[in-house]
């Protein structure tokens, strides 16, 4: 075996994502999380930036997080949408075994990754279709756009080394989806769309939303660090109002600090105006030439001037002029029922012309098994009373009203 794994410096690991990033025959998506500054967002966990050599050539790199289990020192070895390598190499086989050889070594009872390449893509009109077929309830029913054989093996190879695909649903609760919206910036042969192709590419809704906000006055700005607070009491209020757990202020300002301290303008917030009223906010990032809309809010009142889809457009825009080819908007489900809770989401990203893609999905190897059953459990129990909190908060809300 020539493959090794061992820890680089932050600027080694930083230079080769961002040289990998910028290639446009590197197969796979370099993901902000595998950026060094990520380990700053996550100060809970331990932290190791690696290096995958061929000898003494640098083929790949990735930010490993550690979550100790309680009482025991031990952890999980968690390496999110990574390592950034080329999971098409013939030899992945090594390149995984000496991952979990290194990581062993530094006391994890088990790994989990998740190769950033895509395997499968549906197209707006096949996602459309599916929606209006009552037969079709989950996405990977429907035969896709694109289907990419070789990235179908890397499945193959993991398996064959013992490693574990998790069944939706279950699981470590720390999970990045399997499932995202991308909207293609680009053409097949690489040279970039106009806004104007891209415009066109949304549907009729989509782009009379968009008129609509401008025809209302509508305002789209870029804020500072200081307007994250602008940006969290929206959020707060889409917390509330769709029933999840949102992060404090402080975690989007440890980001800003952590992503802008690594590289200038990585990260950005934008406010969606309307008479000095904050309608919609969103975060920003960009790592080469890829884009992500990354966290999303709306006010409760004046929905009808369209500021989220005003946002969005803006966002597209600017990611055209920062040189992206693709603008992701980041996690959907799989579930197209018209009954499902996140049908509305779908069909939101959907009218913006771009496709749902499905990655291999997050793979986690067991290297001491009583561990990591314990671990799954306790992620777990976590995970349902996270679970219950949430279907609690919209009880709490009407006794608050009750007792006003």
């Amino acid at each position: 075996m020539t493959i090794t794994v061992r820890q680089i410096t932050a600027a080694e690991h930083l230079a080769f994502v961002e040289a990998k990033a910028a290639d446009q025959s590197f197969p796979t998506t370099v993901s902000f999380l595998q950026l060094p500054a990520w380990a700053k967002v996550k100060p809970e966990w331990g932290n190791e930036s690696l290096g995958f050599f061929d000898g003494s050539e640098l083929i790949g790199a990735g930010l490993v997080l550690y979550r100790q289990l309680p009482k025991v020192k031990r952890s999980l070895a968690y390496l999110p949408e990574g390592p950034v390598v080329d999971w098409l190499r013939d030899d992945l086989d090594e390149i995984l075994t000496a991952l979990a050889t290194h990581v062993k070594r530094k006391g994890a009872f088990g790994v989990r990754i998740g190769p950033a390449i895509v395997e499968r893509a549906w197209g707006p009109d096949t996602i459309k279709q599916a929606i209006a077929d009552e037969k079709v309830t989950m996405l990977g029913q429907v035969t896709p756009d694109v289907t990419r054989p070789e990235v179908a093996k890397v499945a193959t190879t993991l398996r064959k080394l013992g490693w574990q695909a998790p069944k939706d649903g279950e699981g470590f609760a720390a999970g990045q989806p399997k499932f995202n919206f991308q909207l293609p910036l680009a053409h097949d042969d690489g040279t970039p769309k106009s806004a104007d192709e891209v415009l066109k590419g949304m549907n009729q809704l989509w782009r009379r939303n968009i008129k609509k906000a401008d025809k209302a006055g509508v305002e789209v700005i870029r804020g500072t660090r200081d307007d994250l607070a602008a940006f969290h009491e929206v959020y707060l209020v889409t917390a509330e109002r769709d029933n999840f757990h949102p992060r404090p202020l402080s975690y989007f300002q440890t980001m800003w600090d952590a992503l802008n301290g690594e590289h200038d303008d990585r990260m950005r917030v934008y406010l969606a105006k309307h008479e000095d009223d904050v309608v919609a906010a969103t975060t920003w990032i960009q790592v080469g030439k890829h884009s992500w809309y990354s966290y999303g809010a709306s006010s409760n009142s004046k929905r009808e001037v369209r500021g989220s889809n005003r946002i969005q457009w803006q966002m597209m825009q600017d990611s055209l002029e920062a040189g992206a080819t693709v603008y992701d908007l980041r996690g959907i489900v799989e579930g197209v029922g018209a009954d499902d809770p996140e049908i509305g989401l779908i069909q939101f990203k959907v009218g913006t012309g771009g496709q749902a893609i499905a990655y291999p999905g997050e793979w986690d190897l067991p290297i001491n098994k009583p561990l990591y059953a314990v671990f799954d459990a306790y992620m777990n129990r976590a995970k349902i009373k996270a679970t219950l909190a949430e279907k609690a908060a919209p009880v709490a809300s009407v006794m608050k009203k009750v007792k006003r």
